[in-house]
């Protein structure tokens, strides 16, 4: 038997039959089912058959929404948020606040108690870093609060307890935002996470009380809360009862809208590129509520903002370019002599910043030169090279003189560098100290407080490599990179430069005609070479150092390294000595080279009238008659007592008979008793 489906979707009262027919006869007459006329309207939604599949088979639900069966050829959708309607195919209408800047809020009366549970959740998107959401206020309090707190949402319930978000939502993304309140406990969830709770006071709405969205009446009291929210605020809900900016179709359960000011349908944007954000030719693309820069190549940062000037080579090949925040500097050494010209800057009156610090590096030989001088009026700063060691000397603003000075010598050819600052730079007056090559563990700090080099800001005048050339203290040598308060003083000019330096604060040059000798060159001190005997001169920074052969030695390899090699010594020994050698004569010789053969009788003790007669090494003396003794020394006595001696009383070859005793005196070369 043929069965008849039908299927009335018009909903009236009561509602049309859902279901199957067969056999309907009326006087006999079959009248079901047969099929109509083509033409004819007789018949409306009605199929032949009587087929019981589930509907939900066909996933009627839209937007994820789940498909519940509820009998036959019946359905449920539950839908997710936020979308409602019988198939989930209706969304809750988004309200855009702060649209074009402008100051926007939505108030809601409550109809109804809540009860001692409340549950406020809402969609939110916004990239605002603050901003109020919701306020739940009574005639008398505010007991509960929402708003965006550094990025991050932040409860605050009877006054009191806080609750803060631990992730970010001003991202430009929707998420859903819930707070509970279950009797004694607070939590705070995002995208059904929980993030916070905490314990708290029962909370009691009532029938009359408000529910302020997006800012309060008062912009001074919104401000208190980091001002109005500029952001998009969807399917808000205070347990499931909704708060609809703009209602939907489909009727819903909702609290009474209050008031609706500068608040728009749908979640449109802003255009951020309006204003033409994107610096240095970069290209402006609009996002919701934001935009993005692309940037040309040799520029980088959100706004393109930072331009890579180094990559534009802008430095001559003499120096190296170094990127600065709002720009660049060319950086190299520079040879000063004492005939040279110096270096002379000015600030170009734009400098902000505090200045409170010096930084250089140099290289030289001198006991003592200028390093850096800088005056305005009655103040002054000079770093200068004295007695071998670095000396800062500063005096601003009528302060007390103050004087730095580095522990160590520092004239020795090598590279140093010096970093001077302020103790401490909040207050008005501080100490200075000085850190030399690094080494803060040997740092030199002055006994007095100074204030700062703000003096130089505008009017001063600054002087590297000397300050006046009769002075007679110029530098002789190198300077590197100098830096005052972290502005550099450039060595080259911006005409020398592909392009100027484009920073706002910054040090110039003012004197352009000095012929410069970039890179640190010493003095010529090898040519010519002067070091002899074929030694090799070593260029040590102004100053040499020569190298010998073996056989030389001395400061120009002038000294042979074995002074003895040529026997210098005639009639003694040579040995080496320090700076040259020295000769051992032999006996009967003398003399620097023991030349010359030594007289014995030239400084003899002979006495008066006797004769001095030569030996080997020694002399002797012959006596006259009226003198007896070894040197003559003693008279003859009138009683001789050589009496009866031999060869006519007289000692033999020569003798001297002595009366006092009557020995024999012999002379050189001979001995015995006569």
């Amino acid at each position: 038997i043929n069965k008849i489906k039908f299927s009335l979707d018009d909903a009236e009262n009561p509602p049309p039959f859902l279901g199957c027919f067969r056999d309907v006869f009326v006087g006999s007459h079959l009248v079901l089912p047969v099929a109509a006329p083509g033409d004819s309207d007789a018949q409306a939604n009605i199929t032949v058959g009587c087929s019981d599949k589930d509907k939900c088979d066909e996933s009627p639900c839209q937007n994820r929404g789940r498909c519940v069966s509820q009998g036959w050829r019946s359905y449920m959708c539950e839908c997710l948020r936020p979308y409602e309607g019988h198939n989930c195919s209706e969304e809750y209408i988004t309200a855009r606040f702060g649209n074009k800047d402008l100051d926007s809020f939505a108030s809601f009366s409550l109809d109804d108690d809540p009860g001692d549970s409340m549950t406020v959740s809402m969609f939110i998107r916004t990239r605002q870093s603050s901003g109020l959401l919701l306020i739940l206020a009574n005639s008398t309090s505010q007991y509960l609060r929402l708003w965006v707190d550094e990025g991050r949402v932040k409860v605050q319930v009877n006054n009191f307890e806080t609750l803060l978000g631990r992730s970010s939502i001003s991202d430009g993304h929707f998420h859903l935002v819930t707070v509970k309140l279950e009797k004694m406990e607070a939590v705070l969830f995002q995208s059904a996470q929980i993030q916070d709770s905490v314990h708290i006071r029962p909370v009691h709405a009532h029938p009359g009380d408000l529910v302020f969205v997006g800012g309060l009446p008062d912009s001074r009291a919104s401000a208190s809360f980091g001002g109005y929210f500029k952001g998009c605020v969807q399917d808000l809900r205070v347990n499931s009862k909704r708060l609809q900016f703009y209602p939907i179709a489909t009727p819903v359960e909702s609290y009474r809208l209050q008031q609706l000011i500068n608040i728009a349908q749908g979640c449109s944007s802003d255009n951020a590129c309006a204003v033409n954000p994107c610096l240095n030719g970069g290209v402006c693309y609009s996002m919701w509520d934001d935009f993005i820069c692309n940037c040309p190549p040799n520029t980088a940062g959100r706004r393109c903002e930072k331009v890579k000037w180094c990559e534009l080579s802008p430095c001559p090949a003499t120096a190296v370019c170094q990127p600065r925040s709002q720009g660049f500097d060319c950086l190299s050494n520079l040879t000063f002599r004492a005939e040279s010209s110096i270096l002379h800057y000015q600030s170009n009156g734009k400098i902000k910043r505090s200045l409170s610090s010096v930084s250089l590096s140099f290289r030289t030989r001198q006991n003592a030169a200028t390093l850096l001088r800088a005056e305005k009026h009655s103040d002054y700063l000079t770093i200068s090279v004295l007695d071998s060691k670095v000396v800062m000397e500063l005096q601003a603003n009528n302060s007390t003189r103050v004087i730095v000075q580095s522990q160590g010598p520092i004239n020795d050819g090598e590279w140093h560098s010096v970093e001077l600052s302020m103790e401490n730079q909040i207050l008005q007056t501080s100490r200075w100290i000085m850190v030399l090559d690094g080494d803060k563990e040997e740092l030199s700090v002055s006994k007095a407080a100074a204030r700062n080099l703000d003096f130089l800001k505008e009017g001063a005048d600054i002087f590297l490599g000397g300050h006046n050339l009769e002075a007679g203290v110029n530098m002789s040598g190198c300077l590197g990179p100098v830096e005052i308060g972290g502005f550099s003083l450039p060595f080259h000019l911006d005409t020398e430069m592909n392009f100027p330096r484009p920073q706002e604060e910054q040090f110039a040059r003012v004197n352009g005609n000095a012929a410069l000798q970039y890179g640190c060159w010493g003095s010529s001190v090898c040519a010519p070479n002067p070091c002899t005997n074929q030694g090799v001169c070593e260029d040590l920074f102004d100053l040499h150092h020569c190298k010998c052969p073996s056989e030389w030695k001395g400061p120009l390899c002038q000294d042979p390294t074995d002074t003895c090699i040529s026997s210098p010594c005639i009639y003694g020994n040579c040995t080496n000595q320090q700076g040259g050698f020295k000769c051992v004569c032999e006996l009967g010789y003398s003399g620097d080279l023991c030349e010359m053969e030594v007289d014995m009788c030239q400084k003899s003790n002979c006495g008066e009238g006797a004769t001095c007669i030569k030996g080997f090494q020694s002399y002797g003396c012959l006596c006259p008659q009226n003198k007896t003794g070894q040197h003559c020394e003693l008279p003859q006595l009138p009683t001789s007592t050589c009496v009866g001696m031999r060869r006519n009383y007289n000692c033999y070859n020569g003798g001297n008979c002595s009366e006092a005793g009557g020995s024999c005196y012999c002379l050189p070369g001979f001995t015995g008793l006569w």
